[in-house]
């Protein structure tokens, strides 16, 4: 049994280090492929494009078409070639920087991300999550190394939308949760072996964070403020998370929030809103589960806006046989559902689900908010 944890190289936060981003790229190569949009080229555009010019790098643009396909990054991996790239350079949300992961490795590219966004661990992480011109998920692949550089400037973070930021607390939050269950079977972690003690601890560094500065830093980014809280929250969703999910282990979580990609009343929803409620559902499933905090969890979850109920999914009504094909995949062969030390049944994966919807409605009664 081996233990193993994988990382970037070089991870660096702050308020405007987005206009040093050339001098780190000249750490890497001459030629950066800037995957990135229209949007985003309006919001940072200037900033980086200057401090690029300033570090005398001669940069290639590289318009991202909006999902992270195969063909897209085939697309702009043959850019990458025809144009002798020798980084690339994912900005923007978790899509951008996935596909700039695949034209990478595809290439031969080091790589870093920029995350205009801390919605999800991304930016941090060795992994590309594939799906179709649908927007339906398809699978996951995990590249051999980490991005070289993870740079995230935190008042871009904090101008971006208030949804994004706490959706990327729902995906955080899962880390812990997931890498618990995990590391109880010592499961095998995307990262190819058991997890580390150093894993768990950032793990748990980065749940506890949440729930401590979560609120206090949602406020303020709603405010487009950066403050100490935003700070570590930043932290929190894109680094500890990133290092914790890799090197930790998965399990319900992220089982349940995959598939709900595919169900057309979710396709309006971030991936860290469909974790979230992945969280609860896990919780619900767990024997385990202290019950006094899966209730400030869920109230936690309830006072950031994350989905705790059908309803919030846009699900409301949703029947035992709409549900099922979330569970089959829970209990189908290979899933990371078996990281749990319990068996995980298609009944028992859908009796959770109506469970965390049940539980959510009460808690926000509770709350009094619904």
């Amino acid at each position: 049994m081996k233990m193993v944890l994988i990382a970037p190289r070089k991870y660096v936060q702050g308020r405007g280090v987005i206009a040093e981003a050339g001098s780190y790229l000249a750490m890497l190569g001459k030629k950066p492929l800037l995957v990135w949009d229209t949007v985003l080229k309006g919001i940072v555009g200037d900033a980086l494009l200057g401090s690029i010019t300033e570090a005398g790098l001669e940069p290639i643009d590289a318009e991202f078409q909006g999902e992270v396909t195969k063909e897209e990054a085939e697309r702009l991996g043959q850019l990458a070639r025809d144009q002798g790239a020798d980084i690339a350079v994912g900005i923007g949300g978790g899509k951008a920087i996935d596909v700039a992961k695949a034209v990478a490795f595809g290439v031969g590219t080091k790589l870093m991300t920029i995350p205009t966004i801390a919605a999800t661990d991304a930016p941090t992480s060795a992994a590309s999550v594939w799906y179709d011109a649908d927007s339906n998920f398809v699978e996951f692949n995990c590249w051999p190394f980490n991005p070289d550089i993870v740079l995230v400037d935190t008042q871009v973070i904090a101008n971006g939308p208030a949804q994004a930021f706490a959706a990327g607390m729902g995906d955080a939050l899962a880390t812990w949760v997931e890498a618990d269950a995990s590391y109880k079977t010592r499961g095998t972690t995307l990262a190819g072996g058991v997890s580390t003690r150093a894993a768990m601890a950032i793990a748990r560094l980065g749940y506890e964070t949440l729930l401590e500065y979560g609120v206090d830093a949602l406020r303020a980014v709603e405010q487009n403020l950066v403050t100490p809280a935003v700070e570590k929250v930043v932290e929190a969703n894109v680094l500890h998370s990133g290092l914790g999910f890799e090197s930790g282990g998965l399990a319900t979580a992220h089982m349940v929030a995959n598939p709900l990609s595919n169900f057309p009343e979710c396709k309006h929803l971030m991936h860290g809103e469909k974790v979230g409620f992945g969280v609860v559902t896990q919780m619900c499933m767990d024997e385990d589960t202290d019950v006094e905090e899966m209730y400030e969890v869920v109230d936690f979850m309830i006072a950031i806006g994350l989905p705790v109920t059908f309803a919030d999914l846009n699900l409301e009504g949703a029947t035992r046989d709409k549900m099922r094909v979330v569970a089959e995949i829970c209990a189908s062969e290979g899933s990371l559902c078996h990281n749990h030390a319990f068996e995980v049944t298609v009944d028992g994966a859908l009796d959770a689900i109506f469970a965390a919807d049940e539980l959510g409605r009460r808690r926000k009664v509770a709350a009094g908010v619904e």
